[in-house]
C-alpha cells in the first residue's frame, strides 16, 4: 500500500512548509494549494456503526458518548498520543442547545474529555459560523465547554481561510478553514435535522461550515457541492448528535415545537452510512432518496448499504 496514505494532515502541511522555505503558512506560499486526497483519508478502520440510544429517562449523554466509542473500540483507535484534534460541531446559528439547531454541548464535552484521556496534545473547537460566533458560542453552550475543558476554541476570521484545491466534480478552488485542515485527526460532531433545499443535515453537510466564500453559491447545486465537501475533508469519524433533531423549519429553527428528543448517537469511519442510518432511524427517509447520500455513494465516498459495515447498537 502507498505509504502516502499515511500522512497525516498537520505532517503534510509542516513537509509542505518546509518545501517552501517555511512560508506556507504564512501568506507568501504559491495559494491554492492542492492537497492529496489520499494524504488526508488516514488509515481506514474496517468499516463500521454504532448506534448508541439512551432509554432511561435520566441517561447521561457523556456516558453515552463513552459507550458509543467503547463500543467502537475505544478513542484510541481514533486517537493517538500527541495529536493535535480538530473538532467539527455545528454551531453556525445562535440558538440554545434546546432548540436542537446546534450540536448539544454535552456530546462535545463527552468527546473532548475522550480525546483528553487518549493524550491528545490540543484539542481544537472550530467551525465557520453563519451568525457572528461570539454569539453562537454564547448560545450554544461551546464557549463554556471550552472554559471547562481548556480545549481551544477557534473563533473564525479571514486570516483562517486559505484558497484550497477541492478537486470535487463541482468545486474547484474555495477558501477552507485552515484549523481544519492543519489538526492531525479530525471529528465531525453535527446535529441531525431538516433542511429546506437538501431536505436534511447531518454529516456530510455539516462541511459548508468548513468553509468561507460565497455560501449561496454552495448551495446551488447543494447535494454536489456537500459530496466534494466531504471528499475534501474525509474525517477520521463522525458522531451525528440526535439526542433532540429537529423536524420542521430547518436548518435554523427557532421554536421548542420543531424539536423533537430521539436520545441517540450515530458513530462510523463512513460519512456515507452515518448519514444513511440518520435519514432511516431518525426521520424515516429511504437514503437513495436524499441526493447527497447517494452521490456520495456514487463516487466512492461510502455506502448506504449498512450490511457491509460491522454494525453495533449500544442501549444506556
Amino acid at each position: 500500500m502507498d505509504s502516502r496514505q499515511f500522512i497525516t494532515r498537520r505532517g503534510f502541511l509542516k513537509r509542505l512548509s518546509q518545501l517552501s522555505g517555511g512560508l506556507a503558512l504564512t501568506g507568501f506560499a504559491t495559494w491554492p494549494i492542492q492537497i492529496p486526497r489520499l494524504a488526508w483519508a488516514g488509515q481506514k478502520s474496517g468499516g463500521f456503526i454504532v448506534e448508541g440510544v439512551g432509554q432511561k429517562e435520566n441517561y447521561s449523554v457523556k456516558l453515552l458518548v463513552r459507550n458509543v466509542f467503547d463500543a467502537a473500540g475505544g478513542i484510541q483507535k481514533f486517537i493517538s498520543k500527541g495529536d493535535v484534534v480538530a473538532i467539527k460541531p455545528n454551531v453556525s446559528w445562535a440558538r440554545r442547545p434546546q432548540l436542537a439547531a446546534t450540536t448539544n454541548p454535552e456530546v462535545l464535552e463527552g468527546v473532548i474529555e475522550l480525546c483528553q484521556e487518549a493524550g491528545a496534545k490540543k484539542v481544537r473547537i472550530a467551525d465557520n459560523t453563519i451568525h457572528y460566533a461570539s454569539r453562537c458560542f454564547a448560545l450554544t453552550g461551546v464557549g463554556i465547554v471550552a472554559k471547562k475543558t481548556g480545549a481551544e476554541l477557534i473563533y473564525p476570521r479571514s486570516s483562517l481561510l486559505r484558497d484550497m484545491k477541492i478537486r470535487g466534480h463541482r468545486l474547484d478552488v474555495w477558501p477552507v478553514f485552515v484549523p481544519l485542515v492543519e489538526a492531525d485527526k479530525v471529528i465531525n460532531l453535527p446535529i441531525a435535522k431538516v433542511h429546506g433545499l437538501s431536505g436534511l443535515t447531518l454529516g456530510m453537510k455539516s462541511w459548508i461550515g468548513g468553509v468561507g466564500g460565497r455560501r449561496n453559491a454552495l448551495h446551488q447545486d447543494i447535494h454536489q457541492s456537500i459530496v466534494d465537501l466531504a471528499q475534501f475533508f474525509r474525517p477520521n469519524v463522525t458522531m451525528i448528535d440526535a439526542t433532540r433533531i429537529m423536524i420542521r423549519n430547518g436548518p435554523s429553527g427557532g421554536s421548542p415545537s420543531d424539536v423533537v428528543a430521539k436520545n441517540t448517537l450515530i458513530l462510523s469511519d463512513d460519512p456515507v452510512a452515518a448519514d444513511a442510518m440518520a435519514a432511516t432511524v431518525l426521520f424515516g427517509y429511504n437514503p437513495k432518496d436524499i441526493g447527497f447520500i447517494s452521490l456520495g455513494q456514487k463516487w466512492g465516498l461510502g455506502t448506504y448499504d449498512l450490511d457491509k459495515l460491522n454494525q453495533k447498537r449500544v442501549l444506556l
